[in-house]
């Protein structure tokens, strides 16, 4: 049945963002409109405006209307950067780090990426289902209707695959699947080189031909993959018919950012390390930036220059990179709270950050991010005024939360 949801307060539409594909945004972008409506059919938007103007009979004949009560409506917000399918904790980790043990020397003592896949294989898919449910809710309750879910945390056929599976079957939001297998070297292989090739040659092709990820990522970072050998292992996944995004230049400059506007990733994420050069390029390509600056937090890093990248001209993207060691945190505000304190960006650039740049970041941007007719009805409900969001850390906003027209979230109305 077609829904008329009616008497909003405030409505952003972000399709002036949109129409300016993410880049240099201003409040102005955000489309707000006074006492507006919303017609959704099939799942997707049909009329769009103020409330007065609602063109009574071009709507479906059969509408379930929905009082807003005065709500703020706005896109709902695309997270694209996580890890939320894995077993375990890392909290001893944090303690150590806390003490002065940087992040390589635990990785190269066991710990890190490695310490989760060992718990990761072991736990069966039941149960790593039920664990990975109960946090995309958390997504879902924030207003996220778009969700990107990383593998990468079993390093071996098996338990990537295991970890797809889940991936694919959590319930709520729309889900993409990207295979990080290239995550760390698993203690099964000697080198990176004899890994990779087993990761071109074995696994993603039956990723493909299962249609487990549309995407594939890799973390190419001193310590963890070298740039050569990642290169050759992007051309083949392209080949394949990936698209491909890149951990790039966190902990040092590796040439991740370069690597990404030379294969058309769509995105380079981290980017900590880029100076000017890297900047430049970024800022005249199509890949979108994704900043992680929670995992900066956790990590005493510096935060990335999003100030630079947005007058440059580039697309910038946020997400939490919520995994168990280097960001265990799943709180979108935060995330917008660092952006706008520590990355100096404006609270329009963080709320299109998190809906235009994600649907960019995803490939996604024909079909969610902003709110015009004929794409997906993908939309947050709040009773939070828009200025008011990203703001207040760990507050817990009412939120209705609707995923291609239907509530996945939030008190039924």
């Amino acid at each position: 049945m077609a829904l008329l949801i009616r008497n909003i307060g405030t409505l952003l539409t972000l399709q002036g963002a949109m129409a300016k594909e993410g880049r240099h945004v201003l409040e102005k972008d955000l489309g707000i409109l006074k006492k507006a409506a919303i017609c959704v059919d099939k799942g997707r938007i049909v009329w769009i405006g103020e409330e007065k103007k609602i063109p009574k009979k071009d709507l479906p004949t059969k509408l379930k209307e929905i009082d807003a009560q005065g709500r703020t409506v706005l896109p709902g917000f695309v997270e694209c950067h996580t890890h939320t399918v894995f077993a375990g904790s890392r909290a001893a980790e944090f303690e150590m780090r806390n003490q002065g043990a940087s992040y390589a020397d635990i990785a190269a003592s066991g710990g890190g990426i490695l310490s989760t896949m060992w718990r990761t294989r072991k736990v069966g898919q039941k149960e790593l289902l039920q664990i990975s449910q109960k946090r995309v809710n958390c997504f879902v309750a924030q207003g996220v209707t778009t969700l990107e879910i990383k593998s990468g945390y079993a390093l071996n056929r098996t338990g990537e695959l295991k970890m797809l599976e889940v991936a694919a079957q959590v319930q709520g939001p729309r889900v993409v699947t990207t295979f990080l297998g290239a995550h760390a070297l698993p203690p099964e292989f000697a080198t990176y080189e004899s890994y990779l090739e087993y990761l071109s040659q074995d696994v993603l092709p039956f990723i493909k031909k299962k249609n487990l990820a549309s995407r594939v990522d890799v973390f190419i970072e001193k310590g963890f993959f070298p740039f050569k050998e990642g290169r050759e292992y992007l051309l083949k996944a392209k080949e394949l018919g990936f698209e491909i995004a890149i951990h790039a230049d966190q902990i040092t400059l590796s040439g991740g950012a370069d690597l990404a506007v030379e294969l058309s990733a769509l995105s380079g994420d981290h980017l900590i390390q880029i100076g000017q050069s890297e900047i430049k390029r970024l800022a005249k390509s199509e890949v979108t930036c994704v900043l992680l600056p929670a995992a900066d937090l956790y990590l005493k890093c510096t935060y990335p220059p999003a100030r630079k990248l947005i007058d440059s001209g580039a697309r910038i993207a946020l997400a939490t990179d919520f995994n168990p060691g280097t960001s265990p945190t799943q709180d979108l505000n935060l995330v917008g709270l660092l952006a706008r304190l520590h990355m100096k960006m404006t609270l329009s650039e963080v709320i299109a950050s998190y809906t235009v740049g994600g649907a960019y970041a995803l490939g996604l941007q024909q079909e969610v991010g902003s709110l015009e007719i004929n794409k997906s009805a993908d939309f947050i409900c709040t009773e939070q005024d828009w200025q008011e969001l990203f703001y207040s850390v760990g507050e817990c906003q009412k939120a209705l939360v609707f995923t291609r027209g239907k509530q996945i979230s939030g008190e039924l109305i």
